[in-house]
């Protein structure tokens, strides 16, 4: 290991991994946006909004503090803008951050649009942070967002499968009385419970389900008209009870629509519980609206301003690192980002390729707090040796369990980047014919052979840790 990592002790890496000083910055954006033509500007609907959390923030703060630096060192601001945009820092969106009642503090950029120049079919957010306007704190970077005129009115074919809702997506739900953009408020969760805000929205895993005999039963695929949907909240797992969906036309619910659910439509959610019972809001209250039928049509159902809900696909991007009190002034950018992990050979020589973006030279992977030899291969390929599972401990003799280990990449200046990916070694004890028999020769034996029976099935225990199945899953 050369000197350059060597400052990192396994006490430092522990301390940062177990998450006392983590710091993150999310952004919540629209899968879609439209765009702007001449001097109409359509600002992204719902805004991008940004959430910086973690203890990290409050300790790099509180340090600045000690040292007789003033509030405009260490007071966090940014700036939003589309990438590859000849926008200047001065001419992008400025965020205001406010601090809220869980210690987080968010933004969102409300006056964000892309214009009818920019002939691009897809485009990403940047957000730069900085402290006290002048140390760059990194960069980072949205999910790539799909530029449509209008929302597509036409029933969605394989060819615009990305315009469709799918089950068990993020989405967002927002309501615009009399069409008047002032009057937009957003489904949102505040402390446990469903409000209207203005300004704040909550991204929401969409499931689909089946009526069974049982209940009802998740299902894949695009979320259809007609069909059973629960909105759940991402962060705080709260939700809404079972409802279904119908198509929205001219402020009516229209009851014999089965199409697949595009991007930006107008939904109405039906309480499955409470017949013509739908979802609401009233100010900033969520109620449920009884709405009569059509005196001339069955199949619609006739709608308030306020139970006409769009829909819309939506991401959150999460970066979580730690770079502690003495690499404040490095920025975190360019953010390294795995994608995908894959396994070669076995054994002693078990190695770990990773796939991501924004990798470099600089980076080594973390198995818990354990660096691993990382060779790079390019910016989007990694490759480790798998440690082996007795380094996690000074005696091998106690691992007759499951491990599993957070994954993380650690820069030489010691910045550790969080990722949503653990590992996890699996014994799998299949015993050979000699340690059975030491096993049976132990029970009958003296202590001293019953010693030397329990250290050859012990031997054998790590040796099938060694020769192990590895598993590689996502964190939820």
């Amino acid at each position: 290991m050369s000197d350059s990592w060597s400052a990192c002790t396994d006490e430092h890496t522990a301390l940062l991994v177990s998450g006392v000083r983590l710091e993150s910055v999310t952004i919540l954006h629209a899968k879609v946006a439209q765009k702007s033509y001449g001097n109409e500007k359509r600002f992204f609907c719902p805004p991008p909004c940004v959430y910086i959390s973690g203890h990290g923030w409050r300790v790099m703060q509180d340090h600045l503090k000690a040292g007789g630096y003033g509030d405009s060192v260490y007071r966090i601001c940014g700036y939003m803008c589309l990438d590859s945009s000849s926008q200047s820092q001065a001419d992008a969106f400025k965020l205001l951050f406010d601090e809220q009642p869980n210690s987080r503090l968010f933004a969102c950029a409300k006056s964000l649009f892309i214009s009818d120049q920019d002939k691009r079919k897809h485009f990403c957010l940047l957000l730069r942070l900085f402290l006290g306007n002048r140390q760059e704190v990194g960069s980072f970077q949205s999910r790539m967002i799909k530029v449509i005129s209008k929302p597509s009115q036409k029933r969605q074919s394989m060819k615009n499968a990305d315009l469709c809702i799918s089950s068990c997506s993020k989405v967002a739900l927002f309501n615009r009385l009399r069409s008047q953009t002032v009057s937009t408020r957003y489904l949102s969760v505040d402390r446990g419970a469903f409000i209207a805000s203005a300004r704040q929205w909550t991204a929401f895993t969409i499931t689909m389900g089946k009526c069974m005999l049982g209940g009802i039963v998740l299902s894949e695929g695009f979320i259809c008209y007609g069909s059973v949907v629960q909105f759940i909240c991402t962060e705080s797992g709260v939700a809404l009870p079972p409802m279904v969906i119908r198509k929205v036309n001219k402020q009516h619910a229209i009851l014999d629509v089965d199409e697949p659910v595009s991007q930006l439509h107008k939904c109405a959610f039906h309480f499955r519980d409470n017949p013509n019972a739908y979802l609401c809001l009233l100010n900033d209250t969520i109620i449920q609206y009884q709405a009569p039928s059509s005196i001339r049509d069955s199949s619609r159902v006739v709608l308030n301003d306020g139970s006409c809900w769009t829909i819309i696909g939506v991401e959150v991007v999460e970066f979580t690192f730690n770079q502690g009190l003495t690499c404040i002034q490095t920025p975190v950018s360019p953010f390294p980002v795995i994608n995908g992990l894959e396994v070669n050979g076995g054994g002693h020589v078990a190695m770990l390729e990773i796939h991501g973006e924004n990798f470099s030279p600089h980076l080594k992977m973390l198995f818990g707090n354990r660096e691993a030899e990382t060779m790079f291969k390019s910016p989007k390929s990694l490759l480790c040796v798998i440690p082996d599972v007795s380094v996690y401990s000074d005696s091998w003799r106690c691992f007759r369990r499951i491990i599993t280990l957070p994954l993380s990449l650690i820069r030489t200046d010691g910045l550790i980047y969080r990722t949503s990916y653990s590992f996890t070694y699996t014994p799998e004890l299949h015993l050979s014919a000699s340690s059975r028999g030491a096993t049976g020769g132990r029970e009958g034996g003296a202590d001293g052979g019953q010693e030397d029976g329990e250290d050859i099935l012990l031997e054998t225990i790590h040796q099938e840790f060694t020769r192990t199945n590895f598993h590689l899953f996502m964190q939820s």
